[in-house]
């Protein structure tokens, strides 16, 4: 099997080469990636990309048939991936996030490769009261991150061709990474327990969020790469996690201060109503990728962060303007003039 990770020097994509090479060890498994986050390590011993066979670098925007000729599966990771970053880039977003991802998409299926796995989000259910949302309710995107990948899921669905493709909604991302980000909801409150002592909950605690570990993602990932059609249809969206991660933030806030003793929490029990509250149907996923299962519970998610964190001598109370958060690595990176606006490299760079 020949695998293409594209974007895999993010956030996610360390636990997924990791997870595909201990399944697929005699796997040629390459990686393709712009590199903006490449420099974030966070207690990595060594680079994440040492158990690839090759690292290319490039745009997503620039792939064409030629760089997946020869390729069994291609993953799509490469995004602008949050809220924050889509609000700030919302052009990019759609860019990148859409129009780039059907354009691989459509380039993989000319060149011949078998799976074609997207990394979309439960984030398309935007504000969903009423019990958990299935594949087949409606969705309501609030955000321009969530609005493009519910965008590319409908561009997608109109490909011709017998190129199996699997759009993995995934609910929220959490977890140790060797390219750790701190702008998600667990891992911030793990981060402000172990700075500060304290966790502060921004909103009143209330929402409907599930999680998802990256070494879980990692896991649906491996089964996507290799789905038949004839398990779940040739074009495929499916809800990815677990029924039993479905909680609210609250929950998340409370699990970690238990985990770290001496911490307090704190809720803004004025905040607005947030619109990103959704509980998720995890059913279809279960059903279709029974060994494919996510094992990370929420208590060993915080313990993978507070080690891993304190590995690396975490102590910055301030780390929500840090490096840590991506929209700043990028905002950096546009300030000394390494990227334009449309986060494209600079020549003198």
């Amino acid at each position: 099997m020949k695998i293409l990770i594209i974007g895999n020097m993010g956030y996610v994509g360390p636990a997924v080469v990791r997870e595909l090479r201990s399944q697929h060890p005699d796997a040629i498994i390459n990686g393709f990636d712009n590199g903006y986050f490449a420099h974030c390590l966070t207690g990595a011993q060594t680079l994440p990309e040492h158990l690839l066979d090759q690292q290319f670098y490039g745009d997503v925007r620039a792939i064409g048939v030629e760089q997946l000729e020869g390729y069994d599966a291609v993953v799509q990771l490469a995004a602008v991936s949050n809220d924050p970053m889509g609000d700030r880039f919302a052009a990019v977003t759609h860019a990148i996030n859409q129009e780039a991802s059907v354009t691989v998409a459509k380039a993989a299926s000319r060149a011949g490769v078998r799976n074609f796995v997207f990394a979309s989000s439960c984030s398309v259910y935007g504000i969903a009261e009423g019990g958990p949302r299935k594949e087949t309710d409606p969705v309501s995107p609030i955000t321009a991150y969530a609005k493009s990948k519910i965008g590319t899921e409908r561009e997608l669905a109109d490909l011709d061709g017998e190129m199996v493709i699997t759009c993995l909604r995934f609910a929220t991302a959490c977890g140790m990474s060797d390219r750790l980000r701190l702008d998600l909801v667990l891992n911030d409150f793990v981060a402000c327990a172990l700075s500060q002592g304290k966790i502060t909950v921004l909103s009143d605690g209330s929402p409907w969020r599930p999680l998802i570990d990256v070494v879980d993602m990692g896991r649906a990932i491996d089964w996507a790469i290799q789905r038949p059609a004839d398990n779940g249809g040739r074009i495929l969206n499916v809800n990815v996690g677990s029924n039993a991660r479905n909680q609210q933030v609250r929950d998340f806030a409370h699990a970690v201060a238990a985990a770290v003793p001496g911490t307090t929490v704190s809720i803004n029990t004025d905040a607005p109503a947030d619109s990103r509250s959704y509980q998720v149907d995890f059913g279809l996923f279960e059903s279709l990728a029974p060994n494919h299962q996510p094992v990370m519970t929420l208590e060993r998610s915080i313990a993978g962060l507070i080690e891993g964190l304190t590995r690396m001598k975490f102590a910055d109370a301030d780390f929500r303007t840090s490096p840590l958060v991506r929209l700043h690595v990028l905002q950096g990176h546009i300030a000394e003039k390494r990227l334009s606006e449309d986060l494209r490299w600079q020549a003198n760079s």
